[in-house]
């Protein structure tokens, strides 16, 4: 790759970690769009950032557009002299110089203008203010007056390099410049650079521009402080991401708890150190939860142990709060607090807690749960009336699990709770338990109707009951648990909700379990509850369509369905056998009446693989149908027997999957 002869630094305010992928993204496709839109050479090399700078390098970018002609077009040629003498002073030249220019309306008198390219600086310099101001963030500031520059944080500094040249322009008050800023207490406030010694004065003063760079530092960091002493750092890629997004120059720091601490949940100790603290936690060589904890700093080293000793005492104070809670909640059992859901709301429309728990605890009761899976229903939401949930919001249902199994409440019922809000993604397992998918699928089903029934449907980006990823727990639950449940008759018969749910299951089916689109269209086209029978047969489809027969076949019957379409022909009547024609219009329907039977067995015991091979081997027939037979016979008894025939194969071999819907070469 060719070195880089632009370089733009945005220097800011520290911005959240959680968006500068998606702004680094844009400012890559945005400059690109920049070049293509003034017909300029080049592309972007890098593009990286840390919390107080975003980076975009480019390479072969020109000195300048190419001189151009552009054909400007006056009067028609029809009016005249005096009108060509008035287009030609207008563009300063004589009438000779002008030429005639044909066009469906006529010839017009034209002028081939040469067109100076512009220089690379001079476009950049115009159009870079816009392009930085442009970034979308989710929330963004004025900075200087009220009717001045938003942005995410307030712009310190901004470098733009082409080759040795600054490009100069303003954006936000702040001028263009060659002067960058090192980390803000180990570096200096002004660093000058050149493109080719970018990355290494930054270095120099404590910045590490790559995030990689500071992804692997943090990485070989919690290697070294955990080798030899039978310890691990718990793999924890989001957090990862995080710290490398929060610091400029990383070091990983060891630090200790009490042991006494240990006899809270691991659960709790480790939402503490994660989520509030964004500490790493360590394990034992068994697997257990070790005493430690590994904080990266965003500075060079902690000699003398002070910034140990600081985290150390944040985290103690975290704990104590943490043990209050845990035994002040433990005054009150969890099944005593469910009148007290009457006091929390779930949605201003749709009322309490409470409200939702009785519904759910019947939704329950009509999927077929057992007497664990109805308990866990009505004690699933208590935990949100505790001190530890009120604090830590990310241990919903966890807390409910394990105060429920410390007050004596069956284990059924404690694991139930404890995941019953999984799948927190597509990635994530489902509940262990029948209970608990039982009342995980009652919970989704619940918010997903009560939602839709008050006009509260996802569109956009906007979701704010997260009904997508209801849905997608919904769908995942009833296949990955091998759940024979239909979903369809706990829709309410809302005609909006079950498409929404189709596109779910069309999503689950293609980008999670990576079945061919048409694959997806051919077997939902068929019939979608219950899931698990969908999925028995897109498996397979997928193992018979690398078959010789089946896309030949499948073909052949994509041209069936066009046929009866075009012939506007009413399914479901009979043919004659008398009105058959000997040879292959008989041989056709012999055959297909020899395999009904076949296929109805397999399909009934859900061999689907089989029954597909078997409605594959009828292709012969079919293909000798076509070449020998006309559909459309002069006969219009004949013509109508032979739609009705098409019409039965088509019926009878589509229950498995729409075989029109797969896509042939």
């Amino acid at each position: 790759m060719a070195n880089p002869n632009f370089l733009l630094e945005i220097g800011v305010e520290e911005i959240p970690d959680w968006m500068i992928r998606p702004a680094l993204e844009h400012l890559s496709k945005a400059f690109a769009t920049l070049l293509a839109d003034n017909k300029l050479k080049g592309a972007v090399s890098w593009v990286d950032a840390t919390p107080r700078r975003l980076v975009l390098a480019a390479e072969r970018l020109p000195k300048g557009q190419k001189d151009s002609v552009e054909l400007v077009t006056g009067p028609p040629k029809s009016a005249g002299e005096g009108a060509a003498q008035g287009f030609a002073r207008k563009l300063g030249v004589s009438v000779d110089q002008l030429e005639t220019t044909a066009t469906p309306k006529g010839e017009y008198f034209s002028f081939r203008k040469k067109v100076a390219g512009r220089t690379t600086a001079e476009i950049l310099a115009e159009a870079l203010p816009g392009l930085i101001l442009g970034i979308p963030w989710p929330k963004t500031m004025y900075w200087t007056t009220k009717s001045g520059a938003r942005f995410i944080r307030p712009i310190r500094w901004v470098v733009a390099l082409l080759g040795s040249k600054v490009v100069p322009f303003m954006v936000a008050g702040v001028a263009s410049s060659n002067v960058t800023s090192g980390h803000r207490r180990f570096g200096k406030a002004k660093v000058k650079v050149t493109i080719r010694a970018y990355e290494e004065k930054l270095r120099a003063n404590h910045v590490m521009v790559r995030a990689g760079e500071r992804r692997g530092k943090i990485e070989e960091g919690v290697a070294a402080l955990t080798a030899g002493k039978g310890l691990g750092c718990r793999t924890d890629e989001a957090l990862l991401d995080t710290l490398t997004y929060l610091t400029e120059w990383p070091t990983a720091i060891l630090g200790s708890f009490d042991p006494a601490y240990l006899s809270l949940p691991e659960e709790v100790l480790v939402t503490v150190m994660r989520h509030h603290q964004k500490y790493f936690s360590v394990a034992r060589e068994d697997g257990s939860l070790a005493p430690h904890f590994i904080a990266v700093m965003n500075v060079p080293s902690d000699a003398e142990g002070l910034v140990v000793a600081g985290n150390e005492r944040v985290l103690r104070a975290r704990f104590n709060d943490a043990r209050f809670f845990w035994e002040t909640d433990q005054k009150r059992k969890l099944a005593d607090r469910v009148e007290s859901l009457a006091n929390v709301t779930f949605q201003a429309k749709l009322g309490s807690y409470l409200d939702k728990t009785q519904r759910v605890v019947e939704l329950v009761k009509q999927l077929g749960g057992d007497e664990h899976a109805q308990r866990a229903a009505l004690v699933a939401k208590c935990d949100l009336t505790t001190d530890m949930v009120k604090e830590f919001t990310d241990l919903q249902g966890v807390v409910g699990g394990l105060y429920l199994r410390a007050q004596g409440e069956p284990e059924a019922v404690a694991q139930a709770v404890y995941d019953h809000y999984k799948p927190a993604s597509m990635e994530a397992a489902i509940p262990r338990t029948e209970a608990g998918r039982m009342v995980s699928l009652a919970d989704k089903l619940d918010t997903l109707r009560e939602c839709f029934k008050i006009g509260m449907i996802p569109s956009g980006s906007r979701d704010p009951f997260a009904l997508r990823r209801a849905a997608q727990g919904v769908v995942k639950i009833l296949v990955e648990g091998n759940s024979a449940l239909t979903v369809r008759a706990h829709l309410n018969g809302d005609a909006q909700l079950e498409e929404f749910f189709l596109d779910r299951i069309r999503y689950y089916f293609r980008e999670v379990r990576g079945f061919a689109y048409d694959e997806v269209n051919a077997v939902l086209a068929a019939g979608w509850d219950p899931l698990t029978d969908a999925a028995s047969r897109l498996e397979a489809i997928r193992a018979v369509r690398p078959t010789e027969n089946f896309e030949p076949l499948a073909a052949s019957f994509k041209r069936i369905r066009n046929i009866l379409k075009q012939a506007d022909w009413a399914t479901g009547i009979s043919y004659a056998h008398g009105l058959l024609e000997a040879g292959p219009e008989v041989d056709l329907c012999s055959r297909f009446e020899a395999l009904q039977p076949e296929v109805t067995a397999k399909r009934k015991s859900a061999d689907y693989t089989a029954a597909l091979q078997l409605i594959a081997s009828l292709r012969p027939q079919v293909d000798l149908f076509f070449d020998k037979v006309l559909v459309n016979s002069p006969d219009p008894n004949v013509r109508r027997n032979r739609l009705a025939l098409l019409d039965s194969l088509l019926r009878e071999f589509s229950s498995i999957a729409d075989f029109s819907e797969i896509v042939t070469s």
